[in-house]
């Protein structure tokens, strides 16, 4: 179907031609070896510092060695609770700060203590 000269759409450029790209900095453009090679030169700089990353090592401890290190931790953590709570001001023991270390300081840890785990596979 062929359109007549009054229906066919102008072009925004108007019939100009259109751009070819950058002009070669020489005589003619450079070849693909020469553009890979000056794009490495100007990349060669920026490189980022590789990130070495470290595997954390296994907890080869047993079972009873966990436990009493944990239980030994918690009691450290409580005789904390109890040094932060006798040093609190009394105004401030009704606050929740305060009872929450007062929960904290009244737990029975004898208990966790007093448990041996069982080793395990007839080594009891």
């Amino acid at each position: 179907m062929l359109r007549s000269p009054a229906t066919t759409i102008a072009l925004r450029n108007e019939g100009q031609i259109m751009p070819r790209g950058r002009k070669p900095q020489g005589d003619q453009a450079i070849s693909n070896a020469e553009r890979q090679s000056r794009y490495r030169a100007r990349h060669h700089g920026n490189k980022p510092v590789p990130v070495v990353r470290y595997r954390r090592p296994a907890d080869r401890r047993s079972r009873p060695q966990r436990w009493n290190d944990a239980a030994a931790e918690l009691i450290a953590v409580q005789s904390e609770c109890a040094a932060w709570w006798d040093a609190m001001p009394e105004g401030l023991r009704d606050t929740p700060t305060g009872e929450a270390l007062r929960a904290i300081v009244e737990v029975d840890l004898d208990a966790i203590t007093s448990v041996e785990p069982p080793r395990g596979f007839g080594r009891d």
